[in-house]
């Protein structure tokens, strides 16, 4: 087994670029790990150039939630909730009609549907 090493050589990023980068990341232009992929940067590197260089972003400042904006999005996953179950209502009542209409037509044609369908596929596929 042979070893391989990689030297990694020390590179360094102006501070335009750097701060090209960290504007395209708030403009979301690209994340975080995309910076990092792309530039093979550490992660820890581009949060300093954030804090360094960001208009926005300061180490140690803190983001407040709104209670308006946590009702808001509150309310909006229980709307979804609400129609995730209708719609889960609709197809669960679909499925009963189904196996009604499989009854019927077992009991009209004297056989039953349920097993001599699977059992017709399965002997059509080995043929």
């Amino acid at each position: 087994m042979k070893n391989s090493y990689e030297i990694k050589q020390k590179r360094s990023f102006s501070e335009s670029l750097r701060r090209q980068i960290v504007g395209q990341i708030e403009r979301k232009e690209l994340s975080i790990a995309q910076v990092s992929r792309e530039y093979h940067v550490s992660k820890a590197a581009i949060y300093n150039w954030l804090y360094r260089y960001s208009s926005t972003l300061k180490k140690g400042t803190r983001m407040v939630m709104e209670k308006d904006s946590q009702e808001k999005s509150s309310q909006e996953l229980k709307d979804r909730i609400k129609e995730l179950e209708a719609a889960l209502g609709r197809k669960s009542l679909e499925a009963d009609l189904f196996r009604v209409i499989v009854d019927l037509a077992s009991e009209e044609y004297k056989t039953d549907l349920k097993k001599t369908f699977g059992d017709q596929v399965s002997k059509s596929q080995v043929k």
